[in-house]
């Protein structure tokens, strides 16, 4: 059964995305970031492409003619992913095919909509039986 870990209170969800997509990519994993609007994926998307400023995360949209060789895909389609390893969730409802992977990753900024609809999600999920973890990245800080 699908795994998933909720990172709360995030001061960058994006910035906790590259990070997450980045370790899992280290692991030799598949991941896709389920991006549907143009905005989140152009902004994923960029920040892939510039840090970490020593590193690389191989990365394109599901759509691109190498999307079936890439290890992380940007978009909403994932049934473009040879393997349903991870998916880093950045919508504000949990994505159609997230029953498909192995672990998907909740990222919950601070502002009061983003919280709500993060206990949503996690309603959701727990509703359903699914597995789930908390990460409050508040005592991460400092």
């Amino acid at each position: 059964m699908t795994e998933i870990t909720f990172y709360t209170f995030a001061d960058d969800p994006l910035d906790v995305a590259r990070r997450v997509a980045a370790k899992a990519y280290g692991q030799g994993k598949q991941v896709m970031i389920y991006a549907p609007d143009a905005t989140s994926a152009a902004a994923i998307d960029r920040l892939l492409w510039t840090t970490p400023a020593l590193g690389f995360v191989p990365h394109c949209r599901d759509g691109d003619a190498l999307a079936g060789e890439t290890p992380v895909l940007i978009g909403a389609d994932a049934n473009a992913l040879r393997q349903a390893d991870v998916m880093i969730n950045l919508h504000a409802e949990q994505p159609p095919a997230f029953a498909r992977f192995e672990r998907v990753i909740e990222i919950i900024g601070q502002d009061d909509a983003a919280r709500e609809q993060g206990r949503a999600r996690y309603r959701f999920y727990q509703a359903r039986g699914y597995a789930l973890k908390t990460h409050d990245l508040r005592q991460q800080a400092g």
